[in-house]
Formats: C-alpha cells, structure tokens, sequence
C-alpha cells in the first residue's frame, strides 16, 4: 500500500525555503523590553495622564497581556518606578564606593544624573521620582514610601560622601555632613525639575557648580 505524502508543515516550508524558524514570542513581549517601554511612558507623561491604550501602545501588548505580565496600571507604574530607582542607583553606586576627593565625587555623581534626566527620545525627562511619584505620593501610601526611602537613601549616601571628606581633611571641622547631604540632595532635585522644563545643560552644569563651591569651597 502506498502512504500518501503529507502535506509540508510550516516548518518544513521555511526549511525548504532556507529561511530560519521563527522562535518565541516577539519582543514585545519580553518582560524587561514591556517594563522600559512602560517606564519611558510613564516618565514623559506621568500616571494619570497615562491611559491602558497609551501603554499597550507602547509595549505592543493587548490589555490582558499585559494584566497578566505585570497586574493593574497601578502596578505597571509601581514596578516601573522600581526599575527606574535601580537603573538611577547603578549609574551612580560606584562613584559613591571609588576613593576620590570630594569634589570630584560631586562632580561626577551630578554629571550622571544629568545624563540621565536630559535623557529621551522626544525631550529631556527628568527625575521620575520628583516629576512623577511624588505627585502620587499624596494619595497612595505605598508610592509614599518608596519615595520617602529614595530620598533617605540619596541623603544618606551624601551624608557618607562627606563624613569621609571631613575626615580626609577636606572640609573643615564646623562642616556638618548631614546638613550638607540634604543640600546636595537638593540640588540633584532642582536640576532634575529644570531639565525637564528644557534647561540647558551648559546652565543646569553651572547651578551644579555653585552649589559645589558653596558645598566644599571654592575652587583655587
């Protein structure tokens, strides 16, 4: 008896043709490509203003995809802001760890958030904590905390950078290093609301520089 031949699967077809194989999901639906585009989104235009539609837009996932890959809109936002917060950290933890003097380690720590809040397709984005979460830390505790811990963890990192320059003989011995972290923790949040009003950042650099004399000294 003779077998009748099958008809060639799809994936015979594409052998046959010498094209490859598609594999996988596309990467829409990769979860950390998902998560940036949502956190690119929610920094230019902040929670309430984004909608479900915006979001699936921009991630190329339909709406229970995306309910099922990272829950509610709140949620989405949540874990967005968790991303941006560790990315924010990882740019500047070494220069916070690395042996330097003080006012070079200012110098660079507020050269890379300046990259960071100048960053973006279609304009300068800011900080997403002072542009965006603390807005919707008014209202929802959970937002609160994580932006309260922010800026305690920003403070403290400060404070520490100036304890080891006081002890290093940089700063005299009247130097506060508590005092003078909350003012270097002021100063990241004041360029980070002028950049997103389009500040330059020959002007955004020469606040910087100010408020470094005024933190440590002149400069000779």
């Amino acid at each position: 008896m003779v077998q009748k031949s099958k008809p060639p699967t799809a994936a015979s077809e594409h052998e046959r043709r010498g094209e490859p194989k598609r594999r996988g999901r596309p990467r829409a639906y990769e979860p950390e490509f998902a998560l940036g585009k949502a956190l690119d989104l929610f920094r230019r235009q902040g929670f309430a203003a984004t909608s479900l539609d915006d979001l699936s837009e921009a991630t190329g996932m339909n709406r229970p995809s995306l309910y099922g890959a990272f829950g509610d809109k709140r949620e989405l936002y949540i874990k967005s802001y968790q991303r941006y917060r560790e990315d924010a950290r990882a740019s500047v933890v070494e220069i916070f760890r690395q042996e330097m003097p003080v006012r070079q380690r200012l110098e660079r720590i507020y050269a890379a958030a300046l990259n960071i809040y100048l960053s973006g397709e279609t304009g300068p984005r800011g900080c997403f904590t002072v542009v965006t979460a603390a807005s919707e830390a008014v209202g929802d505790p959970e937002i609160r905390a994580m932006v309260l811990e922010g800026l305690s963890d920003l403070d403290k990192a400060f404070a520490s950078c100036f304890r080891r320059a006081k002890e290093k003989g940089e700063l005299p011995d009247s130097a506060d290093p508590a005092v003078l972290a909350q003012l270097a923790s002021a100063t990241v949040h004041s360029i980070a609301i002028r950049s997103r009003a389009r500040v330059s950042r020959k002007d955004l650099e020469a606040i910087v520089k100010g408020a470094i004399d005024v933190m440590v000294g002149v400069k000779p």
